[in-house]
């Protein structure tokens, strides 16, 4: 089968490509850096939809501190509703990533807060409205995991990750927690994803933990505390998912000492 990926080289588009090439899947590849080109030369771009099984679209600005109106919507948005119109006229199924951010604070009423989660909100509810019938939206919860390296540099990268690399850490009091979902589990949900009904899953392991749970599990690594006026009025103190809005042949495979362990055994062998 022919998958096409956008975002390959990027942290869960590379171990997404990796278990592809496993599966014998053939690749096509699509990076920030051709975009543009592929938007002004759309024949390019259907033809590449058309000699395709399946797309995969993982590719997006994920900076959630990014203030550049244009340049967000211009990639998560503008990009992604040209591949679902290209996929819809094809019919080519679509497996979108998305965000649990879109959920905001997490309250009935709420909405997104930054830029980037409205991104993702808009591209979703026009890949279901457009294309209904082929359009799988998957919401990942905060993923962790190889290949995340490279977010370091701008502070993206998970709090894991940074504690392992830099050593203390700063967090909020009051014990925020997250749904941690390692990235072997988004990669298996994405490949589950090919076989399900349209619509929108959640990607999580169902059990919010602390940071300092996260930390602890990474090697013990130290922390100390904020202030707690330091802490942003819209700050997420609770995220989890719901098993109920999983994929129906999907479930996490890794907790979070699991999935901790697993990628410190990866960490350690590349130091």
């Amino acid at each position: 089968m022919n998958a096409l990926i956008t975002g390959y080289k990027g942290f869960i588009g590379k171990n997404l490509s990796k278990e592809l090439n496993r599966l014998s899947y053939n690749l096509l590849g699509i990076e920030k850096d051709v975009v543009k080109h592929y938007l002004d030369n759309e024949s390019i771009l259907e033809n590449m939809i058309k000699d395709s099984d399946i797309i995969f679209h993982v590719g997006a600005i994920s900076d959630t501190s990014e203030q550049d109106y244009n340049e967000m919507l211009y990639y998560n948005y503008h990009f992604t509703k040209k591949l679902v119109d290209l996929s819809e006229k094809l019919k080519v199924k679509i497996i979108y990533s998305s965000s649990a951010s879109v959920y905001g604070n997490g309250g009935v009423n709420d909405v997104p807060n930054n830029i980037y989660a409205w991104s993702k909100l808009m591209a979703e509810d026009y890949g279901r409205r457009t294309y209904p019938e082929g359009f799988v939206s998957l919401r990942y919860f905060n993923v962790y995991g190889p290949h995340e390296e490279h977010k370091l540099a701008k502070g993206m990268c998970s709090v894991g990750y940074k504690a392992w690399k830099c050593g203390n850490q700063k967090l909020f009091p009051k014990k925020p927690a997250r749904d941690f979902v390692y990235v072997k589990d988004v990669v298996s949900a994405n490949i589950a994803a090919i076989e399900v009904e349209a619509g929108i899953y959640e990607v999580g392991t169902g059990n919010a933990r602390t940071f300092e749970d996260f930390l602890d599990n990474m090697g013990r690594v130290p922390y100390t505390y904020t202030d707690e006026l330091a802490i942003p009025e819209w700050y997420q103190y609770f995220t989890e998912a719901n098993s109920s809005n999983w994929l129906p042949n999907w479930e996490p495979k890794y907790n979070l000492e699991a999935g901790c362990a697993d990628y410190l055994m990866y960490l350690n062998n590349e130091r």
